[in-house]
């Protein structure tokens, strides 16, 4: 098997990217890169560090990312399972990117920039669900906002309503394997919901 190795070997594949594809871009939040993002409960967080890269999904029961100014946008770091692997990557490389979600669009909106960690107690705030606080907020500056090609979600069908998780392993599985039977699955799995649903923020 031979490999790409060079830019123009990889150029001489491909066609020339459309006007479309370059005028989308902008630097910082437009009126309706503001509308679209506003919409997004969900995004993937990519950092990159020492060890390599990570993506990391993000969620809220509202906008997950809230609009500092039109330059920055503030991701509060909700409850997890501790590992703070992209709050690591950050500390060491600010380089980030984000992908937004909107159910049932096929669109994603793409942020690249850079970010920095903080722990902020009147920006905390801003995010209080109850009494619940985020322990910290990634603050991204923002350098390009641009849609991505529609054309993946609409291969995968993405929001076609199909429930393709039956049969799936399930994370206490995963555990089980990984420890060689040593980590008790079954009771992961079955404890799960309750602690999810007490653990949320």
């Amino acid at each position: 098997m031979e490999f790409i190795t060079t830019l123009p070997a990889l150029e001489a594949l491909y066609g020339t990217p459309g006007e479309a594809s370059l005028a989308k871009v902008a630097r910082r939040m437009t009126p309706a890169y503001r509308a679209w993002i506003a919409r997004a409960r969900f995004c993937i967080l990519s950092t990159v560090g020492p060890e390599g890269t990570d993506a990391s999904p993000r969620g809220d029961d509202g906008p997950v990312v809230a609009e500092i100014d039109p330059g920055s946008l503030a991701l509060p770091d909700w409850r997890g399972n501790e590992r703070i692997d992209s709050l690591r990557n950050i500390v060491r490389d600010p380089r980030v990117s984000l992908m937004f979600l909107v159910p049932g669009s096929n669109n994603v909106v793409r942020v690249n920039g850079r970010a920095r960690v903080t722990a902020d107690a009147p920006l905390r705030e801003t995010f209080a669900k109850g009494d619940k606080l985020p322990r910290t907020v990634i603050l991204i500056e923002i350098a390009e906002i641009y849609t991505q090609c529609a054309r993946a979600l609409m291969r995968a069908g993405m929001w076609s309503g199909e429930d393709a998780s039956e049969g799936l392993p399930s994370v206490g599985d995963i555990l089980k394997e990984m420890t060689e039977g040593r980590f008790d699955g079954a009771g992961y799995d079955r404890d799960w919901p309750g602690r999810a649903k007490a653990s949320l923020w």
